[in-house]
Order: structure tokens, then C-alpha cells, then sequence
């Protein structure tokens, strides 16, 4: 992996790598990275990994490289503003409703803790530490927002008076100085594809995590809206625009909220005419009311940070609604659903990123993506396609592009799957419905349960379903923990799942794709059903029927190729070093005898096959017993 790498920098060519957990793919892409002749970013999709390279893999190249004078080892970290404390903001206050600086905390436990954080800020700043919120006392989202800024409210280092010590500007110094930049893939879209400059120049790019690259660039690029973030920006107008602008604004939000009310949830191929009414009335209204802020600050004047940050979320609802109103036949529309506690949201996300990810990124830079579910159905194809890189084929996605270079490359993995893995496929149950676990399903996982004594992880399609199973666990097997994603923090359930082997976790998405627990605590992975997106999923349901509308054949290409990257993301928590034995049972029969399940169960790694339940059972045992006659370990 490492030569195809550096070949690939080299010639200038995109590379495809799968490696499979065990096979050291960071230190196959950071070897050929510090010794490539120009700077080179890497990207990650969650800060575990980051942390990892960081923290990790890079200091034990940089130590093995020591007495190499001629290899350039500086390395940085480059995060979102939002990730660094913000001295202004602990100095200077927090903006109120009105956009006055209020550096009074409310009494309390968040005072506590807000005052913690900026005793933890001012020591760093002393001691020139990162400022990173990785690093900072426990705390939460809402505490942590009392400390920091985006990039929206940051009045900029030449103006800010804390400029000089800025932890967000010291990390883009240290990061301009440095060979290699580790980053986000948030951060490489916003500066790669919306042209927003975040990242200094650079030759090449690896991405890491790199199956989950689309949905960060989708997530990035989408907006949301609500009559209360317009309501905000016009309160906070009110000391800084001197005319009716600020009123014609709120105006404008319960323009919106009305037309909001009226709108039922779900996808807007043309928002009804009353919605788009409104959004046209918050555009034009956002745009007076910028233009009737003050030009700028009298030489010699103190920036006002509340007149900035006001100004800032003025500036944010226009370009939004802007957006909206526009009804660009590239983007897609929907309100989501809302409840009691959370009101309903307008929001706008790009129709497909293959396009703007292929001409601001691909034809710019080299890039290496890698991870280890790169191939599905048994090959490239469907990924590369996602990326843009894959020429047109008969009834895909219009591409008149000609076609880029990239080669793709498995380098196996260490694992013997069919000699340690069983995928059981429960052909027997009944095709899952949409009203959740059946009888028979619940019958089923109880089963394989008590066979396992513990030791599984539940990987669900909803958070519903993931409770029934605990529920219906809890009082069949009373003599084993089980757990539900909810009932603690994850770290915690992943601690508590780990210390106990007689433990069953029971969770949603961010199971499938964030634990990591080797040796005996896992020998039994259950999926409930193949995880198709909802048909009701407004971006996943227009962007399959683009394909559909282009000849091309919508199920596959998008709900097949997002199932099948779920499924071997869950499927991969079984196996995590070469000691590793288990099964992975789906007890969707579809897998076994729908047409697709071929694609699906060629993207999972090569375990060995059955759909015998008392087969099953009988192994589930014998692992159990095995693992509970094993010595445990001391010390």
C-alpha cells in the first residue's frame, strides 16, 4: 500500500486502497506522505482516528526518523474555528439576544463549568497550548458555545484585539510551517469545494474513513432555517440599523412561520406558493437590512464584536433563503418533522457532490482515499462513481467529463474470515416490516443470545427497534446486562459492554460505525434488516430517482450501495484482530433471496456462510464456553 501510494503521488493518479483493520493503512499513507516532495493533507471523518495519528501513529514516525535531516517531519493539526477557545470571547463576552456583550455568566452549574473553561483557555494561552476543545475539561455542546466562536461571529485577526494569541490563527501559522496537515473531511470540503480558504496550499490529499466522505461533503454543504434563526437576526439588528429594517425582518420570520405551519414535512420538489412567498419577503428583507448596517468603524475605534456578530447572522439568513428561493434544480428542499420540544426546519442539501467534488477537488489536487469499505459488489465501480471519478456507464448519472486516472487496490487483510467468521442469514423469519420487530425476530435474537451467554452487539435500523430488543432481552435472559444505546454515554456503554463478557449492547448508526471492542467481549454481531435508507429520506429518495430520471437504475446505485456500506461497517465489528472468532447473523432473509443480495453479501468480508439456525447455536456455545474456560488476564 505504501509504493502504490507513493506511485500515485508521484504519476499524479488517483488511488482507490481497501485494507481491512489489522493491516496498518496510516502508517502505509503517512510513510509516502512525509516523503513526498510538496505538502501533503490527511482527512478523517471522526476525531477518534485523528486522534489516533496525532497522537499515535506520527510521533513514532517522527521519533524513527530522527537522525534523517533530510526528511521534513513538521506536522499540524487544522480544525473549524468553532473546535478552538475563543480569548475574545471569554474576555470580551457573549453577545445577548440584543447583540450586547454580556461577560456575566447566569448562576448556576453552567456557570461553573463556563468559568472552568475559561480558567483551563487562560492557562493555555499562557503555556502556548492549542486552545483545542479536545483538550478542555469536560463539558457540553451549549457550555463549550459560551467559549468559542465560527467562523461567522470571529471578527478577524487583524481586528480582533486578541489576535496575536488566537489559538484558531496559531494553528493555521503552525499549519503553514508544516509538511503534512492532518485535518477533517468538513474542513477539506468547505475549503476544496466551496472555495472558502481554510487549509494552505497543498499537493496532495489522502482521505481516510474515506466511505464516509460523501455524507460529510453533503453534510457540510447543507443549510437549515427556521423563523427563529430570522427572528434572532432581527432583534440583534435592532441597536445597529437605525430605520424599519430590523422590523421588516421579523416581519418576515412570521411571514415564514405561518407559510411553515401550512407546509406538510417532507420533501419540496416546488415549495408551495405561500412558502416561497416568504422566503423571497426574508431574502429581501435580510438584504435591506445588511445594507443599512453602519459601513465600518471610524479609524481608531474598537471593533464592535456585537455589531460583527449581529451583522454576521444577518448575513447568514440571506444567503440561506437566497438559496432556498432560488429552487436550483441542483439542490433539494425539504422541512423536516417537527415535535413539541423541536420545531420544525427548512433545509437544502446538494442533489449529488460527485460533480463539485470532482471539479474543485479531483482535477486540482491528487488524491488517495482509503478505508477498509471501499469495494462493493465485489468491486470499485459503485464507490468511484459516488466521487466522481468513474466514467458514465450505460443509464448513470450524465458525466461529460472526460474520464480522470485512478487505479484501485485491495490489499487483503490479516484475517482469515472464513475460518474465523460465520454470517448466518436467518432465511426462515419473515421479510421485516415497517412496524418494527416481530414476534419471530425477538424470538430469534433471544435465542442466539442465550447461545452467545452475552458477549453481542445489536446493530439496529432504528432507535425504536434497538429498545423492543433490549426490552424483550431484559426479560428472557434477566441473568445477563443488556444495554441500550440512550442509557449512558457511549464511551461509558463501550466501557461497561467491554468489563462484563455476560453483556449485550443494543444500539443505532453510531454503533455500527464507532466501537471497537476485540477479543471475547464480541462474538456475536445481530443486524435487524439490510439498511436501506427510509423511503421517506428526502435526499437519499431524490437523489434515486435522478438516477432513475437518467435511465440509470436508482435502487442500486444509491439505496443498495448506502445499505451495503452500512452493512460491512456493522459486519466489521466482529473480526478486529487475528485471535477474533464469531458470527455476524442478519435476520433479514432478503439477503439470502432477493436478487440484489448477491451485491450486498459481496461487500462483506468472506466469512463462511450458513443459514442453519441449530448450527448456529451450537457454535455460539461452543465460543462461549471456550472463552469462559480461558484464563483471565491479570494486571
Amino acid at each position: 500500500m505504501a509504493e502504490a501510494v507513493a506511485e500515485a503521488m508521484e504519476s499524479e493518479q488517483h488511488l482507490l486502497v481497501q485494507a481491512g483493520t489489522g493491516t496498518g493503512k496510516s502508517l502505509a499513507y503517512l510513510v509516502p506522505s512525509l516523503l513526498h516532495k510538496d505538502r501533503v493533507v490527511v482527512a478523517t471523518a471522526t476525531l477518534a482516528l485523528q486522534h489516533q495519528l496525532v497522537e499515535r501513529d506520527i510521533p513514532r514516525l517522527v521519533e524513527a526518523l530522527k537522525d534523517r535531516s533530510d526528511i521534513d517531519t513538521s506536522h499540524a493539526v487544522l480544525k473549524g474555528r468553532s473546535n478552538y477557545a475563543c480569548l475574545h470571547r471569554i474576555r470580551e463576552g457573549v453577545p445577548d439576544d440584543q447583540g450586547t456583550l454580556q461577560i456575566d455568566v447566569p448562576l448556576g452549574q453552567m456557570a461553573t463549568k463556563v468559568l472552568e473553561l475559561r480558567s483551563w483557555a487562560e492557562e493555555q494561552a499562557e503555556s502556548q497550548g492549542t486552545g483545542e476543545r479536545d483538550a478542555a475539561p469536560r463539558h457540553t455542546d451549549r457550555e463549550w458555545r459560551q467559549v468559542s466562536v465560527t467562523h461567522r461571529d470571529c471578527l478577524g485577526a487583524s481586528k480582533c484585539p486578541f489576535g496575536q494569541e488566537c489559538f484558531a490563527e496559531r494553528a493555521r501559522e503552525k499549519a503553514q510551517r508544516s509538511h503534512l496537515i492532518v485535518t477533517n473531511h468538513s474542513l477539506l470540503a468547505i475549503d476544496a469545494i466551496e472555495g472558502v480558504p481554510m487549509i494552505p496550499d497543498y499537493d496532495a490529499v489522502v482521505i481516510d474513513e474515506a466511505h464516509e466522505l460523501v455524507a460529510r461533503v453533503t453534510q457540510a454543504a447543507t443549510d437549515e432555517l427556521s423563523a427563529a434563526d430570522v427572528e434572532r437576526a432581527a432583534r440583534r439588528s435592532q441597536r445597529h440599523v437605525s430605520g424599519s429594517e430590523a422590523d421588516d425582518l421579523a416581519d418576515a420570520a412570521d411571514a415564514l412561520r405561518v407559510a411553515m405551519l401550512e407546509t406538510p414535512a417532507g420533501r419540496l420538489d416546488s415549495a408551495p406558493a405561500d412558502l416561497a412567498d416568504a422566503l423571497v419577503l426574508v431574502r429581501d428583507a435580510a438584504r435591506s437590512c445588511l445594507a443599512a448596517y453602519p459601513k465600518g468603524e471610524a479609524k481608531g475605534d474598537e471593533p464592535d464584536a456585537g455589531l460583527q456578530q449581529a451583522k454576521g447572522t444577518v448575513q447568514e439568513v440571506f444567503q440561506i433563503a437566497e438559496r432556498m428561493a432560488a429552487n436550483a434544480e441542483s439542490d433539494v428542499l425539504w422541512l423536516s418533522e417537527g415535535s413539541d420540544r423541536i420545531p420544525s426546519r427548512l433545509c437544502v442539501a446538494p442533489l449529488q457532490v460527485w460533480g463539485p467534488m470532482r471539479d474543485k477537488l479531483l482535477t486540482e489536487k491528487t488524491v488517495v482515499f482509503t478505508s477498509a469499505t471501499l469495494k462493493l459488489g465485489g468491486g470499485f465501480g459503485p464507490v468511484a462513481a459516488t466521487l466522481g471519478l468513474k466514467a458514465a456507464e450505460e443509464g448513470e448519472q450524465e458525466r461529460t467529463a472526460e474520464v480522470l486516472p485512478w487505479r484501485g487496490l485491495d490489499v487483503g487483510s490479516p484475517f482469515d474470515y472464513r475460518k474465523q467468521a460465520i454470517l448466518y442469514v436467518a432465511k426462515h423469519l419473515p421479510t421485516p416490516g415497517r412496524d418494527g420487530l416481530g414476534p419471530a425476530q425477538l424470538d430469534e435474537i433471544a435465542e442466539l443470545i442465550d447461545a452467545a451467554d452475552g458477549r453481542a452487539l445489536g446493530l439496529f435500523s432504528s432507535r425504536r427497534a434497538a429498545d423492543a430488543a433490549a426490552e424483550a432481552v431484559r426479560q428472557r435472559l434477566p441473568h445477563l446486562t443488556t444495554l441500550a444505546q440512550g442509557d449512558a454515554q457511549l464511551p461509558e456503554l463501550a466501557a461497561q459492554f467491554v468489563a462484563d463478557p455476560h453483556t449485550v449492547l443494543f444500539g443505532t448508526l453510531s454503533l455500527w460505525q464507532g466501537l471497537d471492542v476485540p477479543g471475547d467481549t464480541c462474538q456475536l454481531v445481530l443486524i435487524d434488516r439490510i439498511p436501506f435508507p427510509r423511503p421517506d429520506d428526502p435526499l437519499m429518495s431524490a437523489r434515486q430517482r435522478a438516477v432513475d430520471k437518467a435511465g440509470g437504475n436508482g435502487f442500486m446505485q444509491i439505496a443498495a450501495t448506502h445499505a451495503a456500506l452500512l452493512l460491512a461497517q456493522g459486519a466489521g465489528r466482529l473480526i478486529r484482530t487475528t485471535a477474533d472468532r464469531g458470527v455476524v447473523a442478519v435476520l433479514d432473509p432478503r439477503l439470502a433471496t432477493a436478487r440484489y443480495g448477491g451485491f450486498l453479501t459481496a461487500s462483506l468480508p468472506p466469512m463462511w456462510p450458513t443459514s442453519d439456525p441449530a448450527l448456529v447455536r451450537k457454535a455460539l456455545a461452543r465460543l462461549s464456553s471456550t472463552a469462559a474456560a480461558a484464563p483471565v488476564p491479570t494486571g
